[in-house]
């Protein structure tokens, strides 16, 4: 209820200090982003985390990682005050059953707030060479407890669920010996379910993110930051970035703004491309994310630039738009808890065809890392099915990015096609609904 409050009185003071015409501030003071990040941590580990343990059979898991080379998984386990490792960190996680919960133990580095108990052993440590007392202290441990299995984070499939590094796993296997190491199990979906899974407290803060997103994107895309003739798309992308970097947030991938218009094939998306001056007529594109307190934002748009004496958009760019809106429902209207990635994704093609709409899926989970842990539902070159990742079926309590795109021929433009790329994010609730975080475009942003 804290946590609830805090948001609330956050948002309604934003909503009092902020003018519609400016860009929103997303977050508290740093303190406070803190505080709730904290907050969010100590759910997390006690009501997802035990959960998921014993879904997937594991009594007891390691998270062994060095600085500077943290396992994937190491900041979704930690304060925000921790940036890294201390020079070798080893997260124990031992499930003592309903009654008695998860035990938490942190050798090396600290207790994270309260939530972790340092474990140490001096007489154990010592009389160990430098660097080695870690090991013999992990092997203790787990003598003292006796796990029936131990989760260790290595698999061939997800980046999310191998983060015990080829030297780490040397070292851990040479302290331990057969008898602990014959009762390792590869917990793949513990990591990738812990990542994946979002609370619901997170949402009010990340509903903020977005109306930040779309604001910039909105100032962006009009005449105030486009002058036809002269800005360049790279003008409008260094002037989202710079916003971004005002506003004291982060970003996890280089904004791009792709071009379109008649009498020219349809670009590349990338950031290295060669400027190009904006025109009227122009059909314009953007790709632009924001983190924040340990959350990542994906966004596409579109928008269009206005000749002399237009006052809204050609009717077939308008219905170009519209196939991505209907790809949009096609896809929503599959994406259901316990169907894998890849069933979605042959589902909403097999539907897209029949209504005759040439477009691409390539739907992502979205959370901790903008590319988040989960299942995905295709990639732009991989429209058969991603084998493995697209295996992984929907949870409820997931965020995704859904990010398709779709190429219709546009009569005014003497039927040469244009495409049009659509993301926005959208939450899968406890009862297995979804709905956009914010709201989706359904017309073009309008430069004026």
């Amino acid at each position: 209820m804290k946590l609830r409050q805090t948001i609330l009185i956050f948002f309604c003071l934003s909503l009092v200090t902020t003018g519609f015409s400016q860009t929103p501030k997303p977050v508290p003071p740093l303190r406070e982003q803190a505080d709730l990040q904290q907050q969010w941590l100590k759910l997390r580990l006690e009501k997802v985390l035990p959960t998921l343990m014993r879904r997937h059979g594991v009594v007891m898991w390691l998270v062994i990682c060095r600085e500077y080379n943290e396992d994937p998984i190491y900041r979704s386990l930690t304060s925000p005050t921790v940036f890294a490792a201390r020079r070798r960190t080893m997260l124990v996680f031992f499930d003592r059953g309903p009654e008695q919960g998860i035990e938490r133990l942190a050798l090396g580095g600290g207790s994270n707030g309260g939530l972790y108990q340092v474990y140490r052993d001096p007489e154990v440590e010592n009389r160990e060479l430098y660097g080695e007392g870690q090991w013999a202290l992990l092997r203790k441990l787990i003598e003292q407890r006796n796990p029936a299995t131990i989760g260790v984070n290595i698999s061939h499939t997800h980046a999310f669920s191998d983060g015990l590094s080829a030297g780490e796993r040397e070292k851990l296997e040479t302290a331990l010996g057969p008898k602990w190491v014959s009762r390792f199990v590869r917990a793949e979906n513990l990591p990738l379910e812990f990542i994946s899974i979002r609370l619901p407290e997170m949402l009010p803060m990340y509903k903020r993110m977005q109306e930040t997103v779309h604001s910039i994107i909105a100032r962006a895309f009009s005449s105030e930051v486009i002058k036809p003739g002269k800005t360049t798309n790279q003008d409008v992308v260094w002037w989202m970035r710079q916003q971004v970097n005002d506003l004291g947030l982060g970003t996890w991938f280089q904004t791009t703004v792709r071009v379109q218009r008649k009498g020219s094939g349809i670009p590349s998306n990338l950031a290295e491309d060669a400027p190009i001056v904006i025109e009227r007529g122009d059909v314009l594109h953007c790709d632009f994310g924001l983190t924040a307190m340990g959350l990542a934002t994906d966004t596409q748009h579109m928008a269009y630039v206005l000749r002399e004496g237009e006052k809204d958009v050609p009717a077939g760019i308008q219905q170009a738009l519209r196939h991505t809106n209907r790809m949009q429902d096609i896809l929503l209207e599959r994406m259901r808890p316990g169907r894998s990635g890849n069933e979605v994704l042959a589902d909403a093609i097999a539907q897209m065809k029949a209504e005759k709409i040439n477009g691409t899926f390539y739907t992502h989970p979205i959370g901790d890392h903008g590319h988040g842990a989960g299942p995905l539902i295709g990639l732009w070159d991989r429209q058969e099915g991603v084998p493995g990742r697209g295996d992984v079926l929907l949870l409820p309590n997931t965020w995704f990015s859904i990010e398709l795109g779709a190429r219709t021929k546009v009569a005014e433009w003497d039927n040469q096609e244009l495409f049009v790329g659509q993301e926005e994010d959208a939450v899968i609730d406890a009862d297995g609904k979804i709905a956009w975080v914010l709201r989706r475009q359904t017309n073009y942003h309008l430069v004026k």
